[in-house]
């Protein structure tokens, strides 16, 4: 949906209220109550057809009889009447309108359509948007405009707040006014059967109004547009997300709330990670986190130095750091020394900088100037415990005014925790007012602050370059045979029938063989050697651990009989009637000196194919037990998800002598990534025992199920994978060869080493100024893009090394309603001429044709008229900006001209 549609949500310039009322308990007088309230300086139209006025407010019968068409409607009648009353606000001229009642979506009408599907109908065919239904409405405290139904209004800030709980939206407003903590938006979703969570996302990421996000989930319903969406933001801004339905029967509460299928919450956790967002788990963390939000500067470094008035608080402040994974700053001699000038001589010496129960304000003020000097530390936690030796209202008062006045305030981040509830309640309103974060407890505020380091964390971990791994894959190889289980109809596959589909993608599987009976069986074992497992291959056993208890290492020819034997009676005590087609000899490997891992792939009902990492065990269950990540990985990603196994206790490196290779069990998670990118006939993979042993990956144990319901990627996964059906070879005006392929992350090293090759010239032309070099973020913003929303070709040859070489570079973003498409091109000065500007640029408008963007525009420099020309070759128009001393080039992609 387009941008444009929903902004007259943000920016209206008149409101009807439909419904509106005099009488105290009805939805339409609190709207209009807050409305008036809250000094919107635009016309507010009343529609009732019983009153003549609401509020002193001239009302107006109905929706004809109102005189200027309205940007924002809030309905505020029963749901049986929305529809009727959506369709009118829509011919009328409306374009935005909030839904207030509640339960359309369980009320049908005789064709069993629902009033919300008769409603979204209506609002569609006119191009309408619609908020909720069961939307408490929208805050904007800039604007002076509340169109709620909550208690109270908000102040103006720069976080905005967006829940798909209505209680939840009630209870923040009112802790954040408590806090003098302000919003830019503060919206609820609703039943979000319309506008949701992607579209706002991408709205407020832009808005300069805003500073950080916070979201309330109950469920997501379109994983693609909504993590394209919080990928794109978070870039540039924290979001941060408290998810309910953490246990299985929260989860079923969430789905009576909602209506929507809830998935699981270890993948939700994966992808709001994947994504770049930060998850709290509760309101308290919640509160903790907007408070910091509020206040804090984005954090140079995690270095946390602690000042207190006492020993407990500040040893309680340091568990929660280390416990937590964070950094206490060492201080330096000359810190310490200036610090025995000011302090007792009874001070601790040392981070937790203890300046003893009596400390004044002006100790405090002191010690804080020192520490806020040194480069040795990012933030300061300045606790203080209740004193008849020390005031702490003066002692707060003195703070605020030294950070206040301090010239590293922005550079080095303060907050506080003054413990006790009357004697320190005045104190933290002080804080609060003067815009320095303060919590009632040491723990709470370590907590805030790593919350901020988690997300910094995370944003560096997104951009860290990937090794280059070159994973050749047979895909046609691993269709052709999935294929052919499915026309047998074989649901299952299990360590034999999968063996060569593994191998297909490089990974490697036990030796093992079907054979008819324990005769055969025997003879296997002999001819191959011993150890051995036997298990039997039967379609009516469904699980494999109704036979697990005779898969054992069988050393020779009459053990190899009796586990036939004892798996044969088993199976027909299971099911008299089961078949049995033969059984599977499986050789052991040996174990000593290895780790053993479980693997995963689960089939998500939210977000789609989802991969585990564990260690296994009989009551494994993976998203408890296991890390998880959603793909496509690459190494990075792969390691990514290793270390947050480690840092969980998901998994353990146990220090074995030919244990875990960090770099050979990422290189297997990729290879799965891929074949389940590639092949959407597997629906759960477990792979289980995974042998560890230095640089070589065993799988041991294969179970595969398969799907007749085949769909496109675009429709299962929840992040777009390299779209390698777009690579070609193309060859030169002289010859030369080149291939054309979208960029990678993994691209970045050579990248950096095309954009530093461009002339001076060429890189004026390209940024339309002087610009130094690209920095490592710049350039992870370049290379690690959302196939979804944006696209770059790139040119490449080989050199005499067999690496690549990056000739050219075209690259276009599109807008969230894919409307338009803005592009720009460099080609290396030592290969231009040789038409590789004109092969990218060709390659880039066929691929935005074929993704349904209607404009594509660019703009160039007048300097560069070869830039131009090529354009006008290609079907582009042309025109000049005189004034700005631009070109800009803009092709229709639906014209025939562009044909």
């Amino acid at each position: 949906m387009s941008q444009r549609s929903i902004r007259n949500l943000f920016t209206p310039k008149s409101i009807t209220v439909i419904g509106a009322s005099n009488s105290p308990a009805r939805a339409g007088s609190v709207v209009m109550k807050n409305l008036m309230a809250s000094g919107f300086e635009g016309p507010i139209m009343p529609v009732n057809p019983k009153a003549t006025a609401i509020m002193g407010v001239l009302a107006y019968p109905n929706i004809e009889s109102l005189p200027i068409k309205p940007d924002l409607a809030i309905v505020c009648t029963h749901g049986e009447r929305v529809p009727a009353i959506i369709e009118t606000l829509a011919q009328f001229g409306c374009k935005t309108a909030i839904v207030i009642a509640s339960g359309m979506s369980q009320l049908q009408d005789e064709q069993q359509r629902s009033l919300c599907d008769q409603m979204l109908e209506h609002a569609k065919r006119y191009g309408m948007r619609i908020l909720g239904p069961n939307s408490l409405g929208i805050m904007l405290p800039n604007l002076h405009l509340n169109a709620t139904l909550a208690h109270t209004s908000g102040l103006s800030g720069k976080i905005a707040f967006v829940s798909q709980s209505a209680a939840v939206c009630t209870t923040v407003l009112d802790w954040a006014n408590n806090k003098g903590i302000g919003f830019s938006a503060f919206i609820s979703l609703g039943d979000a059967s319309d506008i949701d969570f992607d579209e706002l996302l991408d709205y407020l990421g832009r808005d300069s109004r805003t500073s950080a996000i916070m979201l309330y989930v109950d469920s997501i319903s379109d994983k693609l547009r909504f993590l394209s969406a919080a990928r794109a933001a978070s870039r540039h801004k924290p979001i941060l997300v408290i998810k309910s339905g953490r246990s299985s029967e929260g989860s079923l509460a969430a789905r009576h709330h909602t209506g929507a299928d809830q998935g699981n919450d270890a993948v939700y956790e994966a992808a709001f990670r994947r994504a770049g967002m930060l998850r709290v788990t509760d309101l308290v963390e919640l509160f903790a986190a907007l408070e910091s939000l509020a206040h804090l500067n984005p954090l140079q470094g995690e270095r946390l130095c602690i000042l207190s008035n006492g020993g407990g608080p500040a040893v309680l402040a340091v568990d929660e750091l280390i416990i937590k994974g964070g950094k206490l700053a060492q201080l330096s001699s000359e810190t310490v020394a200036k610090l025995n000038q000011v302090l007792p001589t009874t001070w601790s010496k040392q981070n937790p900088v203890d300046i003893i129960g009596d400390a004044d304000p002006k100790r405090y003020c002191e010690a804080l100037t020192i520490l806020m000097d040194s480069d040795e530390l990012d933030a300061v936690l300045v606790l203080h415990s209740p004193s008849a030796l020390g005031d702490g209202n003066a002692i707060a008062d003195a703070l605020i005014q030294t950070v206040k006045q301090h010239p590293r305030k922005h550079r080095v981040n303060v907050m506080t925790n003054w413990s006790g509830e009357d004697s320190a309640y005045q104190a933290r309103r002080h804080f609060s007012k003067a815009g320095i974060p303060t919590y009632r407890t040491p723990e709470g505020a370590v907590r805030a602050f790593m919350h901020m380091v988690e997300f910094r964390r995370n944003q560096k971990l997104l951009q860290e370059v990937p090794q280059t791994f070159t994973a050749n894959a047979d895909s046609a190889t691993a269709h052709r045979l999935l294929q052919q289980a499915l026309n047998c109809h074989r649901q299952v596959l299990e360590t034999h029938d999968a063996r060569d589909i593994l191998s297909a993608y490089g990974l490697n599987t036990i030796d093992t063989w079907l054979v008819a009976d324990a005769d055969a069986a025997i003879a296997i074992a002999d001819e191959h050697g011993y150890p051995v497992a036997l298990k039997i291959q039967s379609p009516d056993i469904l699980h494999k651990s109704d036979v697990h208890g005779v898969m054992l290492n069988l050393t020779n020819a009459d053990e190899v009989r009796q586990a036939a034997e004892a798996i044969t009676s088993r199976v027909r005590a299971a099911n008299p009637d089961a078949r049995i087609e033969g059984m599977i000899v499986q050789r052991m490997a040996l174990t000593a000196g290895a780790q053993e891992l479980r693997v995963a792939v689960i089939n998500d009902p939210v977000f789609g194919p989802a991969i585990m990492l564990g260690e296994g065990g009989s009551e494994w269950e993976p998203t408890r037990d296991a890390a998880v990540a959603l793909p496509p990985l690459n190494l990075a990603l792969a390691r990514y998800m290793v270390i947050q196994g480690l840092k969980t206790g998901k998994v353990h490196d146990r220090h074995l002598p030919n244990g875990l290779d960090m770099m050979a069990v990422c290189r297997m998670l990729t290879q799965i990534s891929n074949l389940i990118i590639d092949c959407p006939e597997i629906e759960r993979l477990d792979l289980n025992p995974v042998l560890a042993s230095g640089t070589t990956i065993t799988l041991l144990d294969v179970n595969i199920q398969l799907t007749q319901q085949v769909k496109d990627n675009a429709a299962r996964l929840a992040i777009l994978p390299y779209p390698k059906e777009l690579e070609e070879y193309a060859t030169l005006r002289n010859g030369l060869q080149v291939m054309l392929r979208p960029i990678l992350p993994e691209d970045e090293p050579k990248h950096l080493a095309f954009d530093n090759s461009l002339s001076d010239e060429d890189r004026y032309k390209r940024y339309f100024g002087v610009r130094s070099q690209m920095t490592h973020e710049e350039m992870a913003v370049l290379t690690q893009i959302d196939y979804a929303r944006e696209m770059a070709f790139i040119a490449t040859i080989k050199d005499e090394n067999g690496e690549d070489i990056t000739l050219g570079a075209v690259r276009a973003s599109i807008d969230p309603d894919n409307t338009e498409a803005e592009f720009a091109m460099a080609v290396r000065g030592s290969h231009q001429g040789i038409g590789i500007g004109k092969l990218l640029l060709e390659k880039l408008i066929t691929y935005f044709k074929a993704s349904g963007t209607q404009i594509l525009t660019g703009f160039t420099m007048f300097e560069n008229r070869s830039m131009a020309n090529l354009a006008k070759t290609l079907g582009f128009t042309v025109t000049f900006d005189m004034e700005e001393r631009l070109i800009h080039m803009h092709m229709d992609l639906n014209s025939e001209q562009a044909e």
